[in-house]
C-alpha cells in the first residue's frame, strides 16, 4: 500500500472516529498484524484507550483479530485497509437503499451505519424510537429489514461460539456461508414491550445474530451502474436496458465478483427474460439487433462465443473495465496536457511499442511538439521507455540501441490511483481546514438559524425576527457564503474523486490478479 493511501485512510478514520482511533489505525496500517501490547507501546496510549479504539474498529468491521501461531491465547489485530474507503461512501449507500426501499430502508441503513453492527431487534427499536418515520409500523420496518437481507444488502456477521474455555482464550466465531442471509426471528410483541420499557433487548430471540451492511453488494450495484450508464451514453436507452437484463441473468449462474468472464448466457434466455419482465416493445422487436450492437461495440462488454441456443454470449468484465479505465486515463491526460497528448497516448497504447520518429507520423503532430508532449507523458509516468540493444560492438563498432515508447497499463492505472488518493486526501484536509478556520462564524450562523426557527414557531413578528437576523453583519454574511461555496465545491470534488477511485479499483479487480479486498468478509 502506498504512502498516499495511508495518509488518506488516516484522514478518513480521524474524520469518522477521532484522534485516538486514528492513532491505533495508523499503528495497524504500518504492519500486517500487531498485538495489544505492541499497539500500546507504539502509540503511547493507555491500555484502556487502545482496547476501546479496537472495539470500535472491530464493531465497524475495520479490524480482524485471531490468535497467533506461537500463542493461540494472544490476539493479533489486522486492519482491513480497503474497507476504510467505504466510510466515505456511506451517503451513497443510504441513497441507493432509499431509491429501492424508500424512507424505511434509508432509516435502517442509517442506523446500521451509525452503530457499525447490531442485532435486528436493536436496529428496529432505534428506527422506531429515534427515526424520522415514526408513523411507519413495526411490521413495515421488519418486512423491509428482511427484504434487505434477502437482497443481500444486509449480511450476518459470524456468530460467537460459546465454549467452556471462553474466558481464557480468544473468542471464536462460526462462519457458515449458508447462514449469511438466514432471516432472524423478530418478535413484534416483544418489540412493542421493549419500546414501552416493559422488556429489555437481552430477552430478544435474535441476540446471537449481529448484522451489518454488505459493502460488496452495494459495490456490485455501483459497478453495474457504471457499465449500464456507459452503454446508455454510447448506444442509447434500449441497448442499456437490454444489458441490464443480461446482467440480471448472469448473476443466476455466475459469481458476481468473478474476475474475467461470466458464464455463458444463451439468446433464448435473454429473450424469455425480456418478454416476461420488460414493457419495451421496441426492445422485444429488435432484440437481436441490439445484442449485435452490444457485441460489435468497441467497449467489448458483451462477446459472442458460440451458436447454440440462438447464440452463446459472455459478459467480458476484463475488456469492459480495461476500456472504461483507459477512457478515464485519457480524460486526465486531456485535462492536463491537451488533446494532442491524449492522441499520442492512444497511438502508443495501440501500437504496443513505437519509436519517436514513427510516433510523430502516426499521431500526425509536428516533430518538436510530439517530442515535448511525449517527454511530458514520460515524466509523469503515463508512458515508459523500453531500451532494446542490438548485438554488436568490438571491431564492428558500438552496439546500437533502440528506444521504444510503451504503455505499461497496470503501472499507469496504479500511478493514477495513487494520484487520486493524494488528491482526495488534500481535498479532505482542505475542507477540514476551512471548517476549523471559520468555526466561530459557522457556529454563530447555526445558532442564529435555530433562534430564528424557534421565534417563528412562537409566532414572533417579522420585524423582530429581521432585527435578530441583522445581528449577522453583511461582511460576515459574505465571508460565510464564500466558505460554504468552497466547502460545497470540495464535497463535489470528493464525490468525483471517489467515483474515479472506484472505477480504477474495478480495473484492478477484473484486469489484474492483485488482491482488492473484495469478499474478504467471507
Amino acid at each position: 500500500m502506498s504512502a498516499d493511501f495511508s495518509h488518506l485512510c488516516s484522514a478518513i478514520v480521524e474524520q469518522s472516529f477521532g484522534k485516538v482511533v486514528q492513532a491505533v489505525a495508523n499503528c495497524l496500517f504500518s504492519a500486517t498484524t500487531r498485538s495489544l501490547s505492541q499497539i500500546v507501546s507504539t502509540t503511547k496510549l493507555s491500555r484502556k484507550e487502545v482496547a476501546l479504539a479496537l472495539a470500535v474498529l472491530v464493531k465497524f468491521r475495520l479490524v480482524d483479530f485471531a490468535g497467533t501461531k506461537l500463542n493461540p491465547f494472544q490476539a493479533e489485530y489486522a486492519l482491513r485497509r480497503e474497507d476504510v474507503l467505504c466510510l466515505l461512501r456511506y451517503p451513497r449507500y443510504v441513497h441507493l437503499v432509499q431509491t429501492k426501499y424508500g424512507n424505511v430502508g434509508a432509516s435502517i441503513a442509517e442506523v446500521l451505519i451509525n452503530s457499525g453492527s447490531d442485532t435486528a431487534t436493536g436496529v428496529l427499536v432505534k428506527c422506531l424510537t429515534d427515526g424520522e418515520n415514526k408513523s411507519e409500523s413495526a411490521e413495515s420496518y421488519r418486512n423491509t429489514f428482511l427484504q434487505m437481507i434477502t437482497d443481500h444488502y444486509i449480511i450476518k456477521r459470524p456468530e460467537l461460539l460459546l465454549t467452556d474455555e471462553q474466558d481464557e482464550s480468544i473468542p471464536k466465531f462460526e462462519s457458515n456461508e449458508c447462514d449469511f442471509y438466514r432471516h432472524p426471528n423478530i418478535d413484534l410483541l416483544l418489540l412493542a414491550k421493549i419500546r414501552k420499557g416493559e422488556a429489555s433487548l437481552e430477552e430478544a430471540n435474535d441476540n446471537s445474530m449481529v448484522w451489518n451492511l454488505n459493502y460488496d453488494r452495494f459495490h456490485q450495484d455501483f459497478r453495474d451502474a457504471i457499465m449500464v450508464d456507459a452503454i446508455e451514453r454510447k448506444l442509447g436507452e434500449h441497448a442499456a436496458e437490454c444489458f441490464r437484463y443480461i446482467l440480471k441473468i448472469m448473476y443466476h449462474t455466475t459469481d458476481p465478483w468473478q474476475r474475467k468472464l461470466s458464464n455463458q448466457i444463451t439468446f433464448v434466455e435473454i429473450k424469455q427474460t425480456i418478454e416476461k419482465k420488460s414493457n419495451n416493445l421496441d426492445l422485444m422487436k429488435y432484440l437481436d439487433q441490439y445484442i449485435s450492437l452490444l457485441t460489435d461495440d468497441s467497449l467489448g462488454f458483451l462477446r459472442r462465443v458460440g451458436d447454440m441456443g440462438g447464440g452463446l454470449y459472455v459478459v467480458d468484465m476484463e475488456h469492459a473495465f480495461e476500456s472504461l479505465a483507459f477512457v478515464c486515463v485519457e480524460s486526465v491526460i486531456t485535462e492536463r496536457f491537451g488533446s494532442k497528448a491524449a492522441r499520442i497516448f492512444r497511438v502508443i497504447r495501440n501500437k504496443k511499442y513505437i519509436e519517436q520518429e514513427d510516433l510523430q507520423k502516426e499521431a500526425m503532430i509536428p516533430s518538436k511538439e510530439a517530442k515535448s508532449l511525449a517527454y511530458n507523458l514520460f515524466q509523469e509516468q503515463f508512458i515508459h521507455v523500453k531500451i532494446i540493444k542490438k548485438p554488436g560492438g568490438g571491431s564492428n563498432g558500438p552496439a546500437k540501441s533502440f528506444y521504444l515508447f510503451q504503455v505499461k497499463e497496470k503501472d499507469t492505472v496504479r500511478m493514477l490511483l495513487d494520484a487520486s488518493y493524494k488528491s482526495l486526501y488534500n481535498t479532505i484536509e482542505r475542507s477540514n481546514f476551512e471548517k476549523k478556520e471559520h468555526k466561530g462564524l459557522i457556529e454563530k450562523s447555526q445558532r442564529l438559524d435555530s433562534i430564528v426557527e424557534t421565534m417563528k414557531e412562537r409566532g414572533e413578528s417579522d420585524d423582530y425576527i429581521a432585527e435578530i437576523v441583522e445581528t449577522f453583519t453583511p461582511p460576515e454574511c459574505e465571508i460565510l457564503n464564500k466558505v460554504k461555496n468552497r466547502i460545497k465545491t470540495l464535497s463535489k470534488a470528493e464525490l468525483t474523486l471517489d467515483d474515479s477511485i472506484f472505477l480504477l479499483q474495478m480495473y484492478q479487480h477484473h484486469c489484474t490478479t492483485l488482491p482488492t479486498g473484495i469478499r474478504k468478509f467471507k
